[in-house]
């Protein structure tokens, strides 16, 4: 008694698969009837997909880069940023309250703040003149601790980095950014050489691996090419480089400090501010960045900036999906005889409404396929001709693609059910 009502179902999913494969079939056969009005309804679903797949990607690229380089800072790190007086007046007023950031600030700190597994000062320096000269951009000079590499994530991939003893020692030594290393000794050997900065002779120790660098800067982060750098020893450069007598700069510009697990970002960088506003007076010319808040910030302006690129986008679907609907009409107009011999030898509406919508559902599906293909290939040249990053994910390739199939079907629906509720007489007898 079981098989008889087993086979009763295939038999009818046998029968819906027939009734789909041949609307599928009469579908195809009439838009390869009329290719150029069926490329050119096309048209607009392939723009709109490719709209969405160029802007998800340019997007993707800005943002990915700016992630990355947020969580190459650490995501446990502080880092403590002079603020630079913009004009003479705004500089006499800040010295008359505070001092800037010296190196007893980074002292204090250091003793009194509690969480941090490693602490550096730093030093910029921007010599005037090096000896090799440079083949491009004269390099930076950072006077950093010897504990900056573990909490940067610097990887030394020839010779060594300078320890604390050579530190306190104010050694002239230095190792090189790739960049820097390229510009200086171009293929040769670096290490083992010397670098001249303004009148002072350093010893090449080391060079470090390439660095991600975002230009335009990260909230409040000086905006440098961070592989084009000559690191040093900050207590050389301030004894063998800086005028540490001057009171138009601060006797350090930075503080990085490297917090424990158990540390809060938020919390440890409220304490820092609160003793260096004591100390500075609350003259504001300092900032300090917590790359954990800027990292969750940026996911979110990722995420809204995502929202707006499909919102803008789909405008262009959504004029695909109304030329979709107008051809579709067109259509129904002239298949008016057929539509009306289909109803008359037993057809039923459901199968009317299931053919258009087939056809504007093919139509979409097409130029969604087509317009992933020409977004891919937008993204591609946007990247080679503005020289940005842009990063194709499957996320905005599937996004374009289910928006396509969805304008077929909501705008294919109202052309259907009008073709359905034709008479079939009248509609025999329409010429």
């Amino acid at each position: 008694m079981a098989a008889p009502s087993d086979a009763a179902p295939r038999h009818v999913y046998h029968r819906a698969w027939q009734q789909w494969r041949s609307d599928l079939r009469l579908g195809l056969e009439n838009l390869l009837l009329h290719k150029l009005r069926s490329l050119l309804t096309m048209l607009g679903m392939i723009f709109g997909v490719a709209a969405v797949v160029a802007m998800l990607s340019i997007g993707a690229g800005a943002q990915q880069k700016a992630m990355a380089f947020i969580e190459q800072l650490g995501v446990r790190n502080l880092i403590v940023e002079a603020r630079e007086a913009t004009n003479s007046q705004e500089l006499q007023r800040i010295r008359r309250l505070s001092p800037g950031l010296t190196l007893e600030d980074y002292r204090v700190v250091r003793e009194n703040v509690g969480g941090l597994e490693g602490t550096s000062a730093r030093k910029r320096y921007g010599p005037a003149r090096l000896i090799p000269k440079p083949l491009g951009t004269l390099p930076v000079v950072y006077g950093v601790g010897a504990s900056y590499p573990g909490i940067e994530g610097l990887r030394v991939v020839q010779g060594r980095f300078f320890d604390s003893g050579e530190d306190a020692a104010a050694a002239p030594v230095c190792v090189l950014g790739s960049a820097a290393k390229a510009n200086l000794f171009g293929a040769g050997e670096a290490i083992g050489r010397y670098v001249k900065v303004d009148d002072q002779w350093f010893h090449v120790i080391g060079v470090v691996a390439p660095q991600l660098t975002v230009e335009g800067g990260v909230a409040g982060l000086p905006n440098e090419d961070l592989n084009n750098l000559i690191y040093a020893p900050v207590n050389a450069v301030l004894l063998r480089l800086e005028n540490t007598e001057s009171a138009l700069h601060d006797q350090i510009d930075g503080m990085y400090l490297h917090l424990s697990p158990a540390s809060s970002s938020p919390a440890v960088a409220a304490v820092v501010r609160s003793i260096l506003n004591v100390s500075h007076h609350d003259a504001g010319d300092f900032s300090v960045i917590v790359p954990a808040e800027l990292l969750a910030q940026q996911q979110r302006t990722e995420r809204l900036f995502s929202t707006i690129m499909v919102a803008i986008a789909s405008i262009s679907l959504l004029v695909g999906g109304i030329g979709i609907m107008n051809i579709m009409l067109a259509s129904i107009l002239e298949r008016t005889r057929e539509i009306g011999v289909r109803r008359a030898v037993g057809a039923r509406q459901s199968d009317i409404v299931r053919q258009f919508v087939i056809e504007a559902v093919l139509i979409s599906f097409a130029g969604g396929l087509l317009g992933i293909f020409f977004g891919f290939g937008m993204s591609r040249v946007i990247a080679w001709l503005a020289g940005w990053s842009t990063v194709v994910t499957i996320g905005s390739v599937l996004l374009a693609f289910l928006v396509s199939i969805s304008v077929g079907v909501i705008f294919g629906a109202y052309p259907a059910v009008k073709a359905s509720r034709l008479d079939p007489v009248e509609a025999i007898r329409y010429e």
